[in-house]
């Protein structure tokens, strides 16, 4: 099967589908993006822009950099990146398929004998996003063998989001994809999830952890940070917008 544009989902990107337009959303039952528009401005910066909102926690005079600025779209952009993923008539969003082994995935070849799904998502016209398998403890004993394989083989492969527990922070397990990503210098994403799980100042603090290792110990990571939350959808309509942008969609 031909597709235009791949990303694999490295480490605990299962629930990526689920905030790109399936499953339960909170916010996206009740609150289009023309309703997030009409919120006064502290609340709609808040569920827009959770690093602004962030920001205004900081200890007066720190000034650490959380690279606001590099990806700073205007709302209009992301109103036109959310008609990319509302789904219609015109615009389906479907399931594709589901690689129970590695050379089951659309157009690639590879060795036989990996046994984890790989998901596909196709986004209209646009982009087909990928949820692979976990890593951790839970992983597979071939998980690395399956990865390497397809991020090496990808030739249209755009960006890889790697989802980070920001209730926990970088633990070892997640230097298994990072790692990946640096040793084949692919460019990738932190995309940091539960972000409703814990008060201001502990995800401040995580934040800004977080971002010292993007900053100090990452070639390849895109130097802004993208908390989300699958509850209360804070983060969400800027990470789509992201990724319309990164796939030459809001040209």
């Amino acid at each position: 099967m031909a597709t235009r544009r791949l990303w694999p989902g490295v480490g605990r990107l299962f629930t990526i589908g689920t905030m790109l337009g399936r499953g339960r959303r909170a916010y996206s039952a009740s609150l289009a993006f023309a309703e997030v528009l009409r919120l006064p401005s502290n609340q709609r910066t808040k569920l827009v822009f959770p690093l602004q909102e962030l920001q205004r926690f900081l200890v007066p005079g720190s000034n650490p950099d959380l690279h606001l600025k590099i990806f700073d779209p205007t709302l209009d952009d992301i109103a036109r990146a959310e008609s990319i993923f509302t789904a219609s008539a015109r615009n389906r969003i479907d399931y594709v398929s589901s690689a129970v082994r590695l050379d089951h995935a659309p157009d690639l070849r590879c060795p036989e004998g990996h046994t984890k799904k790989m998901n596909f998502f196709k986004v209209g016209r646009y982009f087909t996003l990928v949820d692979m398998p976990g890593y951790g403890y839970r992983a597979p004993e071939d998980f690395v063998d399956m990865v390497e394989d397809y991020l090496k083989e990808r030739r249209n492969l755009m960006r890889t989001f790697l989802l980070v527990d920001s209730v926990v922070g970088i633990q070892k397990t997640d230097n298994i994809a990072i790692e990946m990503c640096e040793e084949f210098a692919l460019p990738y994403v932190m995309v940091l999830t539960k972000i409703d799980k814990s008060s201001k100042g502990r995800l401040l603090k995580q934040v800004l952890q977080i971002q010292k290792f993007v900053d100090t110990e990452t070639q390849g990571c895109f130097p802004q940070l993208f908390p989300v939350s699958a509850v209360t959808f804070s983060g969400i309509h800027l990470l789509r917008c992201f990724i319309a942008d990164i796939t030459g969609n809001l040209d």
